[in-house]
């Protein structure tokens, strides 16, 4: 067991799922058909023995709290451990209040009160399978203060667009802070994951609150890189940022490949989900699928090729779904051409003959909309 409180942070203003973040926290969005973003992380960190654990959302929690539950899907042992599901309960003035240091400073009591010693905090937006107590043995051998995680790439002019970006010395001390605005190709993207002792993370949120009203906890990281010894910690294997609407089209159809997927879903590390006891998906003789990965419950009459259907969606026969994204129960009607298109949840498609977009841009179909 790691001896630290897990907090699972929300996405900062430079993550814009657009459409499907209108509806739910980033954390809440659907994934693969069957998961949803907050799985990676959170899973992650309960595989790694983290049994205290606060989730933060944004706003709209509630999906995130019906999908989370108790926590007893992700083998959180209530006799040993907590999932509590935190937020700001105060209005704020206006959304720029809304951040990270405003909530943790409603919710002190709550942080104050755990016991573990250490804190990991990450946000779910970032998708990857690591094994925190790794990164601890590193964080205490080192004698940093603040451990971040970072992932080194050479497609920064492309992703991770607003990600913060970390200088660093040859020591991987972090010397510096700033934006990645897509100047440059290759980066060392900051992961947003911090390992540190609970009493300095609190000094760090007190300080931040103190500060700035409008200071995030990655501000008053980058205005201490001075004073505190922040260590990098590269992490190697697979590592995505879904922060808008082109990344969350662009990740979701490079994992429908098994050899990308294999680095993600690791057996000694599984990601946990919700269970749903819905039947099988029934595929009648008109069906033809391809290159697709198809959750369970759904009804497939037509055509499906390269695309991810989520629980419960129903294709009609003559229907042509290619390139897509289907959200559960959502329905593509009789005749319809879909062509990358993300359909959320519910949604109706029937008396459309075709949507067409791009790699570059999808088009968006909202929740429970009806064409």
């Amino acid at each position: 067991m790691l001896d630290a409180l897990g907090i699972i942070n929300f996405e900062d203003d430079t993550a814009n799922i657009e459409g499907l973040g209108e509806y739910r926290p980033a954390a809440a969005i659907s994934c693969m058909g069957r998961y949803r973003m907050i799985d990676f992380i959170l899973s992650d960190m309960t595989n790694s023995g983290i049994s205290h654990i606060q989730v933060y959302p944004k706003n709209k929690p509630r999906s995130l709290i019906e999908h989370l539950g108790t926590g007893a899907h992700y083998n959180i042992n209530n006799k040993r451990g907590k999932l509590h599901i935190l937020y700001g309960e105060q209005n704020f003035s206006s959304p720029v209040y809304n951040h990270d240091i405003a909530n943790f400073m409603q919710n002190m009591q709550y942080i104050e009160e755990d016991m573990d010693p250490y804190v990991v905090m990450a946000p779910s937006y970032f998708i990857y399978n690591i094994d925190f107590n790794e990164v601890m043995k590193v964080h205490l051998s080192s004698k940093a203060d603040i451990t971040v995680l970072y992932t080194a790439t050479d497609e920064a002019k492309t992703s991770y667009l607003g990600c913060d970006v970390l200088q660093m010395d040859k020591n991987k001390r972090v010397t510096s802070i700033e934006k990645n605005r897509g100047k440059n190709k290759n980066r060392f993207i900051s992961m947003e994951a911090y390992v540190l002792t609970k009493k300095l993370f609190i000094e760090l949120v007190r300080k931040a609150a103190e500060t700035s009203a409008l200071y995030w906890f990655k501000d008053i990281l980058a205005d201490s890189c001075e004073e505190l010894d922040i260590r990098g910690y590269n992490v190697k294997g697979y590592v995505a940022c879904i922060n808008s609407l082109h990344e969350y089209y662009r990740i979701s159809m490079q994992l429908r490949d098994p050899a990308v997927a294999e680095q993600l879903f690791r057996p000694e590390r599984p990601i946990y989900t919700i269970t749903n006891d819905s039947c099988p998906t029934r595929y009648s003789e008109h069906a033809q699928v391809s290159g697709s990965v198809v959750a369970n419950g759904c009804v497939v009459d037509g055509t499906v090729k390269d695309s991810i259907l989520g629980r419960n969606v129903t294709v009609q026969e003559g229907a042509v779904v290619k390139n897509c994204i289907i959200l559960p129960g959502a329905y593509i009607g009789k005749g319809a051409k879909l062509d990358h298109v993300v359909v959320d949840k519910s949604a109706i498609i029937h008396h459309v003959k075709e949507l067409k977009g791009t790699d570059q841009q999808p088009v968006y179909v909202k929740r429970r909309d009806r064409i």
